[in-house]
C-alpha cells in the first residue's frame, strides 16, 4: 500500500472521526465508552477544535464554537476551564487530585486562533469576560510574581507522569495564550496593552534563559529563576546540557528527560534559534525509530530507576505507566502531530511527511476485532501495538493538523 494512498485515506478516516466525536455540546475526546472519554474536554476539545479550523470545514468549525462556549458556560467560580464536562448530567471535573493547568491554556489558544480564523465577533463579545478571568487566574497561579506558573503533580496532559513545578510544556503555552490576549486586546481597543505585551515578551526571555542549560556557559545569567538551582543545574547535567530544553524545575532541582512535546511547542512558537532547533532535531533524529512516532518522554523509567517508586503511586484508577507504555516511553501520534507542524513550517518536508506517515499507520492500527483505523492514544514504545483508548479526537487532530501543514498551512497563525 503506497505511502499517499495511506496519506489521503488517513486523512478522511482522521475527519470522519473528527465528525464522529462531534456532538451539540462540542467534540468528544473519544467515541469509546470508556471512562470519562464521552465528554467535553478542556484540553482534547481544544486541540480538536485547531484540527477543525485547519480542515476548514464549516460543520468542524461549528463544533469548535460549540466546544468553547460549553467550556465558557461551565467555568469555574475562579475562572478555572474544566478539565471534562458531561452536559447531560452537568457533571464537572476541574482535574482528578489537583487541576488541569493546561485545560485553561489550550482554551485561550484556541479560542484565539478560533477568532483569527472565523472573525467571529458574536462569539468574542461573549467569551471575553471568561477569557479575562482565565487570564487572571493564571496571573494567580503564578503564586509569587515573577512570571512563570507553578505546575503541581498530574497538573496537565502529563497527569500519572512525574514532574511537577515550573513546567516547561505549561510556560509555553502560557506564552501563547499571552500572545493570544495580545492580539485580542489590541483588535478590541485598536491599541495595545503595553504592560501585557511587556509581560509576554518578559515571559519568553524568562523560558529562553531557565530551560537551555548554556553547555559552555560559566555565569549564571541575571534572569535565572533561581541561581542556585540553575547552577546545581549546570554541573549535574553535563550529559544533557545544550542537547535539548529541560523539562522543570522545582524546589528539588531540575528534571532532565527528555520531554518531547515542550521541545516541539519550543520551536513551534519561535522561542528556539535556528542552533537550538538543529540540536534538537539530533537529539529527536536518536529517539526516533522506524515507527516514526515521537515518545512522549525520553529515557523510559524502569525499576532500576530512582523514579520508579514515585511513578508506580502517580495513578487515579490503575497504573498505566509501564516502561515503554502511556507517557513513560509510549510514542504518541498527538505530539508527532504538532512535530509534523514545526517541521513543516521550517521547510523540512521530506523529515515533516516521514514522521506524517508514522501518524497514519498508528492511527490504523487494528482494533480488537482486527479491524483497522483504531485511532489508538499511543503505541507501545518497541512493540508498536495500539495501547490506551481508541477512537480518540486528538489522534485524529495530529493527522490533520500534520496533513495541512505539509500542505503549507500553519497550524498556530
Amino acid at each position: 500500500m503506497s505511502d499517499d494512498f495511506v496519506s489521503r485515506e488517513g486523512y478522511e478516516r482522521a475527519l470522519e472521526l473528527l465528525v464522529a466525536c462531534s456532538t451539540e455540546d462540542g467534540f468528544l475526546a473519544a467515541t469509546e465508552n470508556t471512562a470519562n472519554y464521552r465528554r467535553v474536554w478542556g484540553r482534547d476539545g481544544s486541540i480538536a477544535g485547531l484540527a477543525a479550523l485547519a480542515s476548514g470545514q464549516d460543520d468542524l468549525i461549528a463544533t469548535t464554537r460549540r466546544t468553547l462556549e460549553t467550556l465558557a458556560a461551565h467555568q469555574g467560580p475562579h475562572g478555572e476551564i474544566p478539565s471534562n464536562v458531561d452536559v447531560r448530567t452537568e457533571r464537572i471535573s476541574y482535574g482528578g487530585t489537583t487541576g488541569r493547568v493546561d485545560a485553561n491554556l489550550w482554551f485561550a489558544v484556541a479560542c484565539g486562533q478560533y477568532f483569527e480564523r472565523t472573525g467571529d465577533e458574536e462569539l468574542l463579545d461573549t467569551i471575553m469576560p471568561t477569557l479575562e478571568a482565565v487570564r487572571f487566574l493564571l496571573g494567580a497561579w503564578e503564586f509569587n510574581s515573577r512570571g512563570l506558573l507553578y505546575v503541581p503533580a498530574t497538573g496537565d496532559w502529563a497527569d500519572e507522569y512525574v514532574h511537577a513545578g515550573y513546567v516547561l510544556y505549561d510556560q509555553l503555552l502560557y506564552l501563547q495564550a499571552l500572545r493570544e490576549f495580545c492580539r485580542l486586546h489590541e483588535h478590541l481597543h485598536g491599541s495595545r496593552d503595553h504592560e501585557l505585551c511587556d509581560r509576554t515578551t518578559r515571559l519568553e526571555r524568562i523560558i529562553r534563559t531557565n530551560y537551555w542549560i548554556d553547555p559552555n556557559g560559566d555565569e549564571i545569567p541575571p534572569e535565572a529563576y533561581h541561581e542556585v538551582l540553575y547552577a546545581k543545574a549546570r554541573d549535574v547535567s553535563a550529559d544533557r546540557r545544550g542537547c535539548y530544553w529541560l523539562p522543570f524545575f522545582a524546589p528539588g532541582g531540575y528534571g532532565y528527560r527528555f520531554d518531547a512535546f515542550a521541545n516541539v511547542l519550543a520551536s513551534l512558537l519561535g522561542v528556539s534559534d535556528e542552533e537550538q532547533c538543529g540540536t534538537v532535531d539530533d537529539f529527536t533524529a536518536e529517539v526516533t525509530d522506524d515507527s516514526w512516532l515521537l515518545p512522549a518522554f525520553h529515557p523510559v523509567i524502569t525499576p532500576r530507576h530512582e523514579d520508579w517508586t514515585e511513578l508506580q503511586v502517580t495513578f487515579s484508577y490503575e497504573f498505566k505507566n509501564e516502561p515503554h507504555e502511556y507517557h513513560n516511553g509510549g510514542r504518541w501520534p498527538l505530539v508527532t502531530g504538532f512535530h509534523v507542524a514545526d517541521l513543516a513550517r521550517r521547510d523540512q518536508l521530506d523529515r515533516a511527511r516521514s514522521y506524517l506517515q508514522g501518524i497514519h499507520r498508528a492511527n490504523r492500527s487494528p482494533d480488537e476485532d482486527g479491524e483497522p483505523w483504531s485511532f489508538p492514544e499511543f503505541l507501545h514504545g518497541t512493540q508498536h501495538t495500539p495501547g490506551g483508548t481508541r477512537d480518540l479526537a486528538w489522534s485524529a487532530a495530529a493527522a490533520v493538523i500534520g496533513e495541512h501543514a505539509v500542505r503549507g498551512e500553519p497550524i498556530l497563525r
